[in-house]
């Protein structure tokens, strides 16, 4: 999962201010049917209907997940779930009781043999978006748009019967002819208003989401791997066709930095941009699957910042390929989606992804030495911010609660950090022959898919693969309580710190805007009674200016993120012009750009007698 807070934090800052009973006949057998009706939304909500597997004892308990694999989240999608019934084979009903918000206990099960219910989306329940505010993240979670688009995570509309999750799932959707169901699943209904699919088991469906629109999808192959861009785009702004060519470059890049790492034959990208309505999605970033992603993005964003954010958050979903969907522990391969036990090492599923998601971009030559030092120098900043003494291995075991939740986001920060590290000590141990990648392709033909192996067990195992120093700091500082000492590795590959004057955001300051809007008139308004930083004071401008235009092109509410994108590219001294209204009345300032610049900490390759080893770091 990837999550984006810090480039999008304007989204959310600004649009943070919502059956009949079946004839059922059919005989039981030893699979669980299910059918989704698309045609046939009422009141935004979506019929299931489940024909029930024979069923041996008097009470049997139907579930929907209470939590999905790489969310780290409880969700609850029995929330959403209304209306839910149980028939014998004369379509009379069975009583039920539900025990939780997941769960149905049905009784006389033995003679069950359909289930009903309608679904609710959750987008149209989703409030700010942010992390920890009780939202189901928008690319695990569904939208039901009727006659437009339907977001089918699989979680969030079909659940199982106690003790049969190991039962094949065979489902049928039917669907208006004019929308399209992009999945890396076959259909094996020819019809143009009917699919069908099939999966092995419940894990396997729930891993397999859909998403139902106007077809607008690529397809291409990379070396072997068939790959689907599949895009919903409310007003047509956006195209896959127009994305196609940056994801090509980008999964080209990704599958020859993996190497032989990877077999995967098919992997399917489901973009789904919203419109930032009300009852629409909010929550940005991305959810991996073994051979997909749900991307969630804002429509208005500009193109050149789209495809910068679907770079960021694919190349961490697809490394997921590597862990936790290659190499995992039992906790996840045996998950529990009402009870979940937690595994101990969020440090690698997340962390060594979201490195690999920097690495193969400098090591497949798609930015430059100083954009990776940046992006290192940042993690630095912001896993320093965290609770740096809190051991990450306790952290990722109770990520489910506090104060353990409050410090997930860490994963992408001081986790990519320890991928770092790692690949440094194994650089320097090897002479600069091995890094990172080479242990995690050894734990893949170690373990692999199939065979998950034992938490307590795997900093033995990596220690044996790699080195003793690589074991030392495993204990020292992802299970102990050490903060890490980021200068000692990096200046192995002689790379030290250095303070540099940075320009910062004209419209943001950390999380905290110098804009807001009005909601009902749509005008972007300076924020009164702040202090305002040089770009502000220096055009004079003052809080309660309401920002009509820019170098002679209108904003508003609609296309502010046009806006903050521009105003990454203005330059210290530009030229610029800004209609204002003040106090009724509109007024042209013309001026210069002043930015407001702040220090930071950065990183720099400084010792030249480092650098074989800094470039086998890099680029090998």
């Amino acid at each position: 999962m990837k999550r984006i807070l810090y480039s999008l934090a304007f989204a959310s800052i600004l649009w943070s201010c919502k059956t009949a009973s079946p004839s059922a006949t059919a005989v039981a057998k030893e699979q669980v049917d299910v059918a989704i009706n698309l045609n046939d939304v009422k009141e935004d909500k979506v019929m299931v209907t489940i024909t029930s597997p024979k069923i041996n004892t008097e009470e049997v308990t139907y579930s929907i997940p209470k939590i999905v694999p790489g969310t780290y989240s409880i969700d609850d999608y029995g929330k959403y779930i209304d209306d839910l019934k149980a028939f014998d084979s004369k379509g009379n009903q069975l009583a039920i009781s539900k025990t939780d918000d997941n769960t149905w206990n049905i009784k006389n099960a033995k003679s069950l043999v359909k289930i009903t219910y309608l679904v609710n989306d959750t987008f149209d329940t989703e409030k700010g978006g942010g992390f920890g505010k009780n939202d189901i993240f928008s690319p695990a979670g569904t939208n039901i748009d009727a006659g437009k688009n339907f977001m089918l995570n699989m979680h969030g509309f079909v659940g199982y019967f106690q003790d049969k999750k190991d039962l094949a799932y065979t489902v049928t959707i039917s669907h208006p002819e004019t929308l399209w169901g992009a999945t890396s699943m076959t259909d094996q209904d020819a019809s143009t208003t009917n699919d069908v699919f099939t999966t092995a088991r419940y894990a396997e469906l729930v891993e397999n989401p859909i998403m139902y629109s106007k077809p607008d999808y690529t397809t291409f192959t990379v070396d072997g791997m068939e790959i689907l861009i599949g895009v919903y785009s409310p007003t047509g702004k956006v195209t896959a066709e127009s994305i196609t060519p940056e994801m090509k470059t980008m999964m080209t890049a990704q599958k020859t930095f993996l190497g032989k790492i990877n077999a995967t034959k098919k992997y399917t990208v489901l973009l789904y941009l919203s419109s930032m309505t009300p009852t629409d999605a909010k929550g940005f970033g991305a959810l991996e699957h073994p051979t997909a992603t749900t991307v969630v993005l804002p429509e208005m964003m500009p193109k050149e910042e789209l495809v910068k954010s679907m770079k960021d958050v694919v190349s961490h979903e697809f490394f997921h390929i590597v862990t936790p969907l290659t190499i995992h522990s039992k906790e996840i391969h045996y998950f529990d989606y009402n009870a979940p036990k937690m595994s101990e090492h969020l440090w690698m599923y997340e962390g060594v992804t979201e490195y690999f998601a920097n690495l193969f971009q400098i090591n497949q030559g798609l930015i430059t030495e100083e954009e990776f030092f940046k992006r290192m120098a940042e993690k630095i900043e912001h896993a320093n911010a965290m609770n740096d003494t809190m051991p990450f291995t306790t952290m990722s075991a109770n990520v489910l609660t506090e104060p353990y939740k409050a410090q997930y986001l860490n994963v992408y920060e001081k986790g990519a950090l320890i991928g770092m590290c790692l690949d440094i000590i194994i650089r320097e141990n090897s002479n600069g022959q091995r890094g990172i990648l080479d242990l995690m392709q050894k734990l893949s033909n170690e373990y692999g898919a199939s065979k998950p192996f034992n938490d307590a067990e795997l900093f033995a195992k990596i220690t044996s693969l790699t080195y003793p120093e690589v074991g030392t700091f495993l204990t020292t500082y992802v299970s102990g309580a050490t903060p890490i000492p980021y200068e000692t590795y990096l200046a192995k590959v002689g790379v030290t710190k250095s303070i540099e004057k940075v320009p910062g955001n004209v419209f943001l300051k950390g999380q905290s805007p110098y804009i807001t809007v009005n909601q009902q008139t749509k005008e972007i308004i300076v924020i009164p009674n702040i202090e305002l930083n040089t770009f502000y004071t220096n055009l004079e401008l003052k809080g309660g200016d309401i920002i009509v235009s820019i170098n002679e092109k209108p904003y508003s509410l609609d296309n502010i993120y046009e806006m903050i994108s521009e105003s990454q590219n203005w330059k210290e001294n530009d030229a610029i012009i800004i209609k204002i209204k003040r106090d009724g009345k509109e007024q042209v300032i013309k001026g210069k750009v002043k930015l407001p610049y702040e220090e930071k900490e950065g990183l720099r390759a400084t010792d030249p007698i480092k650098n074989n080893l800094k470039e086998a770091w890099l680029k090998a």
